[in-house]
């Protein structure tokens, strides 16, 4: 199927970015990316994106940029695919290329949406959660590591006509659905990344290894308790998430011995599951960049104190992590340890 329009730009060339231009492009979407660096842009260009993992092996050739100066404006659908840490610097630059009718898909890890919409202005942005996974094995070649789908809406949960054309186009890449409650899809997500991202971030450990522990399953739980206490303060209705559907509500109810074991045994299927998988907070450090702390356990901490709800546990992690950032304190499993974790 071949559409003329509108144009689809992605912003930035990581695993989700690489991984949902190149599938458009493969559908028919007219598609531009960025990459940010010169010798990126040139891979994409030619021989283009090598793209492996669930999905088969193909290598897509795309229309791709080194910066968003280079873009051909106006610009019509962003699809803003950079770090957390970079979309509000992004989300400047891009504003004043925006269309008329020009929009901004965020498609980050975390809540950023508040933040860009400060900068781009809400009806300009369209909120998304990202459930399924991908990783970058080096310069243009990336890998589709774990089923899932799009979740997109409205930030105000209004009826939206541009949602429909945004699916048509994203259900190329993975199945898309829209929601009525995006905030609750992305706070979701947002506790899922808190307790686990966050922690292999802490300790080094893939997921399976590190909810084997009784003592990190404890943390787990303390985390998400504490994010589901800051959701109800904000009055978010929290949607079921974490891969397998989990009820938050359901789940943390209960405080006996058996709902304490149904509980550990609940996380030690998630950690089963997903045995494999290694954060990216991990991946970021290791590769001596910023993770997107603050728009993770750090957006929780923020909005405690915010709404008067204590988060001592998420403050705890928080500044932990930002610690090792400034190489204060080593990736450690012994980090668990800490006083300031202990339940």
């Amino acid at each position: 199927m071949e559409h003329s329009q509108p144009k689809i730009t992605v912003v930035g060339a990581g695993a989700i970015g690489g991984v949902t231009a190149a599938f458009l492009s493969r559908a028919g979407w007219n598609v531009e990316i960025i990459c940010k660096r010169q010798e990126i842009a040139k891979q994409c260009s030619d021989p283009g994106l090598l793209i492996t993992g669930l999905r088969g092996e193909s290598r897509t050739p795309l229309h791709a940029v080194a910066s968003i100066k280079e873009l051909s404006g106006p610009l019509q659908v962003v699809l803003l695919a950079t770090k957390a840490t970079d979309c509000v610097s992004a989300a400047r630059e891009l504003l004043p290329m925006l269309s008329d009718d020009g929009f901004v898909v965020s498609l980050q890890n975390g809540i950023c949406e508040e933040a860009l919409a400060e900068v781009l202005g809400r009806e300009r942005l369209i909120g998304c959660v990202v459930a399924w996974g991908a990783t970058m094995l080096g310069p243009g070649r990336l890998e589709v590591t774990s089923p899932g789908e799009f979740v997109i809406g409205n930030l105000d949960g209004k009826v939206d006509p541009r949602l429909d054309l945004l699916k048509e186009a994203l259900s190329s890449v993975a199945p898309t659905r829209i929601s009525e409650n995006i905030m609750g899809e992305l706070y979701s997500k947002l506790i899922v990344n808190s307790c686990i991202n966050t922690l292999g971030a802490l300790t080094g450990m893939t997921l399976g290894k590190l909810l084997a522990s009784a003592q990190v399953r404890n943390i787990f739980m303390g985390l998400m308790t504490e994010a589901v206490a800051v959701a109800n303060a904000m009055n978010i209705r929290i949607e079921p998430g974490g891969g397998g559907k989990l009820d938050y509500y359901k789940f943390l109810s209960g405080d006996g011995f058996w709902s304490r074991l149904r509980k550990h045994a609940t996380v030690r299927v998630i950690g089963f599951k997903y045995r494999r998988i290694k954060s990216s907070s991990l991946q970021s450090l290791e590769r001596g960049r910023p993770t997107e702390i603050d728009y993770l356990n750090g957006y929780i901490c923020n909005k405690g104190r915010e709404f008067s709800v204590p988060t001592p546990l998420n403050d705890a992690v928080t500044g932990m992590v930002k610690e090792i950032e400034s190489g204060q304190r080593m990736i450690s499993p012994e980090n668990v340890t800490d006083p300031r974790l202990r339940l």
